[in-house]
């Protein structure tokens, strides 16, 4: 493992794609900035990070075996590893929000970004992307955001917290090239408001459903009022606020 640490940078996962095109990083290479300037969510929403209160993160992970269409299985297993980490931690109300943020109550503690290279049918490489909320204490216009600290009351070293963090996804990668490992039993019944009859926006149209689980493509499915089972893009469907 090399971890390249520097001071600020627009966006780790970004960084990491430059220093890719540059020269040839080894498997499991990790970027960690003091400060991300530009923080990228899904579908390009802004991640805002306060500089030395939280753990910023990219993960270079090449795959040998892993087909294109189980790409969603990095996805999980990064989430769990997370809510492992974050169990440790004894923070309160875990849930993963579809497709990969972390939720403690309706706070939202932790954010992903997998960008997947693909060569042929075989997924070839993943730059994984991780934001914590560590010990930031106030969020601008981000009502629904929350640090570690803001819900324990505790500070938290953010070495040790990255040290940590590094072993579980390394032991989640593991997981996930030994593909007769089925994750999504794990993932589904952590899933934020899962069987929960809620008014969601679906493509545009309110919908009164609930979260089942997800597809093997990771897509979400929601079971409208009457039974029909609905299957949802990035995108696609909005919560409740």
């Amino acid at each position: 493992m090399q971890v390249i640490k520097v001071n600020a940078t627009d966006s780790t996962n970004l960084h990491l794609k430059r220093l890719m095109a540059e020269t040839t990083l080894s498997d499991f290479t990790v970027l960690v900035a003091d400060s991300q300037l530009q923080g990228i969510g899904q579908a390009g929403t802004n991640w805002t990070s306060e500089p030395g209160k939280n753990l910023t993160v990219s993960v270079l992970k090449y795959f040998k075996e892993l087909r294109a269409d189980q790409g969603f299985s990095i996805s999980m297993a990064l989430s769990l590893s997370l809510i492992e980490l974050f169990e440790e931690l004894e923070i309160p109300e875990l849930a993963i929000k579809w497709p990969n943020d972390i939720m403690s109550g309706n706070k939202k503690i932790c954010g992903i970004l997998i960008e997947n290279t693909l060569k042929g049918f075989m997924l070839k490489q993943s730059v994984l992307g991780i934001g914590i909320n560590v010990n930031q204490e106030k969020f601008k216009n981000l009502p629904n955001a929350a640090s570690l600290k803001q819900i324990t009351g505790k500070s938290y070293p953010l070495d040790k917290l990255l040290n940590r963090l590094l072993d579980l996804i390394q032991e989640s990668m593991e997981e996930v090239e030994q593909v007769s490992k089925d994750l999504s039993p794990n993932y589904e019944s952590l899933l934020y408001m899962r069987d929960q009859q809620m008014n969601y926006e679906i493509n545009g149209k309110q919908i009164v459903g609930a979260i089942k689980g997800v597809s093997p493509e990771g897509r979400l499915m929601v079971e409208a009022k009457g039974g029909k089972l609905l299957s949802c893009g990035l995108k696609e469907i909005r919560y409740p606020l």
